[in-house]
């Protein structure tokens, strides 16, 4: 790489560094998502506006999209802002589950969340898919990547929308991200299946494509329940091999090593890698007690400031980047799936809830935050994307979407709090004591209001991601 060639990525860098940390900061101030900042810097310097404008300037700084310099380096620092997302993911929703709420979470894990996507595969016939199907031509991952898309939570933007609002210790919180968790880990693995389709679809004949597809789901299956249930044991032995200088003296290289061996693994495995991602970050916080666990706390927190300062917001810049509203852009595609979605998740989320003894304003809550989509919504567009799932237009769709149901939960929230009415109800979700939560700058409620969303569940966790 030339000095001249080195100056354009440097260039590049900047103006999406700068330009998702500037609008980030901005949205935020006007009580909005920051992630939603961050993607509209992307398609301020992409080709909806200045790309548009200065087409041969935008082309110079950012690349063709070939195999030029600076268009390599910027699809290295996507793939790596999205793992890091994922790996911040898995690890921020460990801290946050709560004995109180396993009844309700069961009715919205076993009713609420299943059933949006159940509904999405049924009406899938008489849908439109096959004007979203991408280059690997595999209706039958589109059908797959449609129903994740309306039943995903956002686990990384309501997370961070809690920490902001000062909610994050309450009961309200720890029922949403319970349930999240849980359904997230369900959808990444039918994505890992609509990931296998498409490939087999490309690589197999019609007579061998069930084979190939049996074993893409087997291997992905077996990945996720070591990831889950073998590797969390696993790696907490080999932090404590005596041999392990690493991981005693310097903390942050294991864990970049671990989440960097899991996506490897992934990799030779042909299993999505984002998924490897995220399980590396649930595993290896798993067991630890005592200085071990300060130990890698302060390490996760390192890795989690660097990549939520940099490597995220650029991330979530070059996928605004990848937005062109211009030419791949369906405005009654997008009404009509963000609408007809939207209903269907608010409707079955208030309907398990109510099954579950919420009634009211509850209901009304739970389900407008369970429709925020955010990180999720839109790491799934770019892996169907890059699969050759979804093509650019149902690609657009699905970010917009993500980040108008993120605002729309953000917006709620905040205007339920301060008008004072709590995020639950009802005597017997509700203890005696509450505390009040501390409050940061970016917080919205003041103590007295933040403490009647909802009950202490104990010592506030950590910020969670940004999202």
């Amino acid at each position: 790489m030339s000095d001249g060639e080195l100056g354009s990525v440097a260039l590049a860098l900047v103006l999406l560094l700068l330009g998702s940390i500037g609008f980030g900061h901005l949205f935020r101030r006007f009580r909005q998502p920051k992630v939603v900042g961050e993607i509209v810097a992307g398609i301020v310097l992409g080709p909806t506006l200045f790309g548009h404008l200065a087409p041969e300037a935008a082309e110079a700084i950012f690349g063709s999209g070939g195999g030029d310099p600076t268009s390599t380096v910027l699809a290295f620092m996507y793939h790596l802002g999205l793992l890091l997302l994922m790996f911040v993911s898995g690890f921020s929703v460990r801290h946050v589950l709560s004995r109180e709420n396993r009844a309700p979470t069961a009715w919205i894990l076993g009713l609420g969340t299943p059933l949006p996507f159940l509904l999405a595969l049924g009406a899938s016939p008489w849908l439109p898919i096959d004007g979203f199907v991408g280059e690997a031509g595999s209706r039958g991952a589109v059908v797959l990547v449609f129903a994740i898309a309306t039943a995903v939570t956002s686990i990384p933007v309501i997370t961070k929308i809690f920490h902001d609002l000062g909610i994050l210790h309450t009961r309200f919180a720890s029922l949403i991200l319970g349930a999240a968790v849980f359904e997230d880990i369900m959808l990444w693995g039918v994505l890992s299946i609509a990931s296998a389709l498409a490939t087999a679809t490309v690589a197999a004949g019609e007579g061998a494509l069930a084979g190939t597809i049996t074993t893409h789901v087997g291997v992905n299956l077996a990945y996720t329940l070591v990831g889950l249930f073998v590797a969390p044991t696993l790696l907490r032995r080999l932090a404590r091999l005596p041999g392990n200088v690493i991981a005693r003296r310097s903390p942050v290289s294991w864990v970049v090593a671990v989440l960097f061996g899991y996506v490897a693994v992934a990799a030779v495995l042909d299993v999505t890698m984002v998924f490897g991602a995220f399980l590396a970050g649930f595993g290896i916080v798993g067991g630890f007690a005592g200085d071990e666990r300060q130990r890698y706390r302060e390490a996760l927190d390192s890795v989690e400031h660097v990549s939520t300062a940099v490597f995220i917001p650029i991330y979530f810049a070059l996928v605004g980047l990848r937005i062109d509203l211009q030419s791949a852009f369906d405005p009654l595609v997008l009404v009509l799936f963000l609408v007809g979605t939207s209903t269907v998740v608010i409707l079955s989320i208030g309907g398990s809830a109510r099954l579950a003894g919420f009634r009211g304003l509850d209901l009304v809550n739970l389900g407008v935050t369970c429709n925020a989509r955010g990180g999720p919504g839109i790491v799934l567009a770019s892996v169907a994307l890059d699969a050759g799932i979804i093509n650019a237009p149902f690609f657009t769709t699905l970010v917009l979407t993500a980040v108008l149901t993120s605002q729309a939960c953000g917006f709620w929230l905040d205007h339920v709090l301060r008008r004072g009415w709590p995020l639950l109800s009802g005597a017997d979700l509700q203890r005696r004591g509450l505390s009040e939560p501390a409050m940061d700058d970016a917080s919205v409620a003041p103590p007295s209001v933040a403490a009647r969303a909802g009950t202490s569940l104990g010592p506030r966790p950590g910020a969670g991601p940004v999202g």
